[in-house]
C-alpha cells in the first residue's frame, strides 16, 4: 500500500498559526523538513494559489488546502490539529482540524483515487471526531492511511480498520448509484449532479458525497459524475434523459455539458454543494416545475483527462472545431463591438488614423481637425479621439481572432497542453494571411502534436515536466514550422482567391449566397452549422475594404438570419396561442429580446419539443432574410448585437425590413405545419392548456 502520511506528517496542538496563510506555510515547511518535498516555498505558493481562488474551510471544523505541484514526487497528507482554531472562511467556525494534500503534476489516476477516497472520508462525523481525540501521531497517521486507502494489509492490527474502510468504501460505491437507498427507478423523484473543482483533488469528491447524504434525506433519487481527477465514470444516458433536473457544483467548466441540454439546472461553486446540499437539491426540485428556468445550452467540451476519447471521428471533429469557436467567441464580440464604437465616434474612416491618433494623443492633448478623418460624424475632438481608442483596442482584440481558434481546437483535442503551441500556430497563419482556414489546419497540427505526446509512458520524474514544458515545445515547433515551411503559402492562396470570388458576388449569385447562409445560419440554432456559417462571415471581417463591402454584406446577412428564429417563434405564439403550450408561451417572451440581441439560441425550447415542424420554418425565415439582406445590400461592421448595434448597420432600415420578412415567414410556416400536422391526439390538451 502506498504510504501517503507518516507520523512525521502529523502535527498535533503544537503548531501556533493566527491565519490559513502561517497554517499552510507551516505544514508546508513540515512536509519539507519529513522529506517529502525539496522546496517548502513552491509547495506554498501552489497550495496558497488554491486557497485564494476558493477557500478550503469545510463545515464542521477542519479544512483540506490542497495542490497539484511539482514540488512533490510522491501523493501526500500532512495533518495539523490547532491548538487555536483558524478561519478558513467555511461559514460555520473556524478549522481545528487541517489536512494538507500536495499531489504531483503527473500523479497517475491510482494514487489520485486513494486521495479522492480520503476526501470522502472526511464527510463521516465519526472519523473526524476519531482524530480529535486521538493523542498519538503514528495512530492517526494509521487511521489516515486506512482512511485513504481501505484494502486488506498484511498486519493483523490493521486487518479491522481496513476492512471497515472496505465496507465503507463499497458503500459509497453503492450510493453513488443512487441518493435514495433502495429507490426503484420511479418511485422518488430523479435528479443528476456533477461535481468539479480545479484541482480535481479534494472538493469534487466531499461535494458529491455531502449531495448523496442530503438526498438520502430527502429520499430523492440522486446520480453523481464526480469530474476530478482520478477521472470519471459518466451518466448513464437514460438515467440523463429520466432526471428532472441538473445540478453543478463545479468550480471549472462542465465537460461535455451536451449532454444535459435542455435540463433546468441549478448551478454553483462546488464548496455550495459541500456548504448547503439540502438547500441546492431543493432549488433543483423547484427549477424541476418551473417553465422559466435556467436551462443547460449545449456547449462542447474537452477530452476526457487522459486523453482518450470514445467518440466517433465526425462527433470529434464537430467536438474540437466547436471548442475553438465557441472560445473565440468572446474575442469577436468584443472586439467586434468596440470597433463599432469606434466607428460611431470617430467615423468609417478612422481606422486609417487610429493608431496615431490614440498613442500621440491624450484626454488632456486631443487631437486637432487635421488629424482626425472627415467628417468625424459631428462628436467633436473627443470624439474622434475616444473613436480612435475604441477602436484600437477593438482591433486588438480581433487579432487574437485566430489565434484563438486555433489555441481552442487545439486545447479541444489535447486539453490545457495544447493551448500554446495552438496559439502559436494560429499567430503563424495570422502572419502569412492563411486566416481562418490557416488557424483551423494550424489548430489541428497542434493538437495532433499535443495529444501524441499526453499518451507517451514517461518516467515520473520526467512526468511534471511534460504538459508545461516538453509538449508546448515539441508541438510548438511540429505545428509552427509545419505552418512555415509547408502548409502556410498554399493557404495563404486560397484565402486570397476565396476573399476575391466573395468580392465578385453581385447580382443573383449574391442573393444565392444569402440563402445558404440563411439556411446555415437557421437549421440548428446555435450548433456546428451555425457556428460555422458565423465563423465563415466574422474571420472575412478584416478583409473589408472601402472598395469590397462583400464581407460587411455577409456578416449583416448572417446576423439579420441568425435573428430570425427566435423572433418568427416569438411571433407566432401571439398569433396563435392555442397551438403552444403554457411553458413555450412564456418563453416565447424571452425569445423576443434574445432574437432581438442576435442569440438565435432562443429558439432551442421549441425546437426541442417539435423539431420536424419548427426547424424547417425556422429555416424557410432564414433562408428570406439571407436574400433580402444580400438584395438590399445591408452592411454591418459588428460581428454581433443584433439591434443594439444598427448604428454600425448600413441601410439598417431595410436591415430591419430583412428580419421582419423573415419573422413573418417562419410564424406562418410553423403555425401552418402545426395546424395542418398536429396529431389529433394533442388537440383537447393543448386546448385545455391554452384555457386553462
Amino acid at each position: 500500500m502506498m504510504t501517503i502520511i507518516t507520523k512525521d506528517l502529523v502535527s498535533l496542538d503544537t503548531l501556533k498559526a493566527e491565519t490559513p496563510r502561517e497554517v499552510i506555510r507551516a505544514i508546508a515547511e513540515q512536509i519539507a523538513a519529513a522529506g517529502r518535498s525539496e522546496d517548502a516555498q513552491a509547495l506554498f505558493d501552489g497550495a496558497w494559489a488554491r486557497e485564494e481562488s476558493s477557500a478550503t474551510g469545510m463545515p464542521g471544523g477542519f479544512a483540506i488546502p490542497h495542490c497539484r505541484t511539482t514540488a512533490v514526487e510522491q501523493p501526500t497528507v500532512a495533518f495539523a490539529r490547532l491548538a487555536t482554531p483558524v478561519d478558513f472562511d467555511s461559514g460555520d467556525g473556524d478549522a481545528d482540524l487541517v489536512f494538507f494534500i500536495a499531489v504531483p503534476d503527473g500523479a497517475d489516476t491510482d494514487h489520485l483515487a486513494i486521495l479522492s477516497t480520503l476526501a470522502t472520508s472526511l464527510m463521516r462525523d465519526e472519523f473526524v471526531e476519531r482524530l480529535r481525540s486521538a493523542q498519538d501521531a503514528g495512530e492517526i497517521a494509521r487511521m489516515i492511511q486506512e482512511a485513504a486507502d481501505p484494502t486488506p494489509a498484511e498486519e493483523p492490527a490493521a486487518e479491522s480498520g481496513a476492512a471497515a474502510g472496505a465496507e465503507a468504501g463499497a458503500a459509497e460505491g453503492a450510493a453513488s448509484a443512487s441518493g435514495a437507498e433502495g429507490a426503484e427507478p420511479g418511485s422518488a423523484r430523479t435528479l443528476i449532479a456533477i461535481t468539479a473543482c480545479p484541482t480535481g483533488i479534494a472538493h469534487t469528491y466531499m461535494a458529491a458525497d455531502a449531495l448523496k447524504q442530503a438526498a438520502q434525506r430527502l429520499g430523492v433519487d440522486l446520480h453523481v459524475e464526480t469530474q476530478g481527477s482520478a477521472g470519471s465514470s459518466a451518466l448513464d444516458p437514460q438515467v440523463i434523459s429520466r432526471a428532472e433536473a441538473v445540478i453543478f457544483a463545479a468550480d471549472v467548466d462542465v465537460r461535455q455539458k451536451e449532454r444535459f441540454a435542455g435540463k433546468p439546472v441549478v448551478a454553483s461553486r462546488v464548496k455550495r454543494g459541500i456548504d448547503e446540499p439540502d438547500q441546492m437539491l431543493q432549488e433543483a426540485l423547484t427549477a424541476a416545475e418551473d417553465p422559466q428556468a435556467q436551462t443547460v445550452i449545449a456547449e462542447t467540451s474537452a477530452e476526457t483527462e487522459d486523453g482518450s476519447s470514445s467518440e466517433g471521428f465526425g462527433r470529434t471533429v464537430q467536438r474540437v472545431l466547436m471548442t475553438g469557436v465557441s472560445y473565440m467567441i468572446p474575442f469577436v464580440a468584443a472586439g467586434g463591438l468596440l470597433m463599432a464604437l469606434g466607428f460611431l465616434l470617430g467615423g468609417y474612416d478612422i481606422d486609417g488614423v487610429a493608431e496615431d491618433v490614440a498613442l500621440n494623443s491624450s484626454l488632456w492633448d486631443l487631437p486637432t481637425a487635421d488629424q482626425l478623418p472627415d467628417p468625424f460624424r459631428g462628436w467633436g475632438a473627443l470624439g474622434g479621439y475616444l473613436g480612435a481608442v475604441f477602436f484600437l483596442i477593438g482591433n486588438t482584440a480581433m487579432s487574437f481572432l485566430v489565434p484563438a481558434l486555433a489555441g481552442y481546437i487545439a486545447y479541444g483535442m489535447a486539453d490545457r497542453p495544447g493551448i500554446a503551441p495552438g496559439f502559436t500556430a494560429g499567430a503563424v497563419a495570422v502572419t502569412m494571411d492563411a486566416g481562418f482556414i490557416g488557424g483551423i489546419a494550424g489548430g489541428v497540427l497542434a493538437g495532433l502534436v499535443a495529444a501524441g505526446f499526453r499518451r507517451l509512458s514517461v518516467p515520473r520524474w520526467l512526468a511534471g515536466l511534460m504538459p508545461v514544458v516538453i509538449i508546448p515545445l515539441c508541438a510548438s515547433i511540429a505545428a509552427g514550422g509545419l505552418m512555415l515551411l509547408v502548409l502556410g503559402a498554399p493557404i495563404a492562396s486560397l484565402t486570397a482567391s476565396l476573399e476575391d470570388w466573395l468580392a465578385s458576388m453581385t447580382g443573383s449569385a449574391a442573393v444565392l449566397l444569402g440563402v445558404i447562409l440563411g439556411l446555415m445560419m437557421c437549421v440548428d440554432l446555435g450548433g456546428p452549422v451555425n457556428k460555422v456559417a458565423y465563423s465563415f462571415a466574422v474571420a472575412g471581417l478584416g478583409a473589408a475594404t472601402a472598395d469590397s463591402e462583400a464581407p460587411l454584406m455577409i456578416m449583416a446577412t448572417v446576423m439579420a438570419a441568425g435573428m430570425v428564429p427566435p423572433l418568427g417563434l416569438a411571433l407566432a405564439t401571439f398569433l396563435r396561442r392555442k397551438l403552444f403550450t403554457v411553458a413555450e408561451r412564456e418563453n416565447g417572451k424571452t425569445a423576443v429580446l434574445l432574437g432581438a440581441a442576435f442569440i438565435s439560441e432562443g429558439a432551442i425550447p421549441f425546437a426541442a419539443a417539435d423539431p420536424l415542424r419548427v426547424l424547417p420554418a425556422a429555416m424557410a425565415g432564414g433562408a428570406t432574410t439571407g436574400a433580402l439582406a444580400m438584395t438590399f445590400g445591408t452592411t454591418s461592421m459588428a460581428p454581433h448585437g443584433g439591434v443594439f448595434v444598427l448604428f454600425a448597420i448600413d441601410h439598417w432600415a431595410m436591415f430591419l425590413v430583412a428580419v421582419l420578412a423573415g419573422a413573418v415567414v417562419t410564424a406562418l410556416s410553423v403555425i401552418a405545419l402545426k395546424q395542418w400536422t398536429r396529431p389529433a391526439s394533442t388537440d383537447a390538451p393543448q386546448e385545455a392548456a391554452a384555457t386553462a
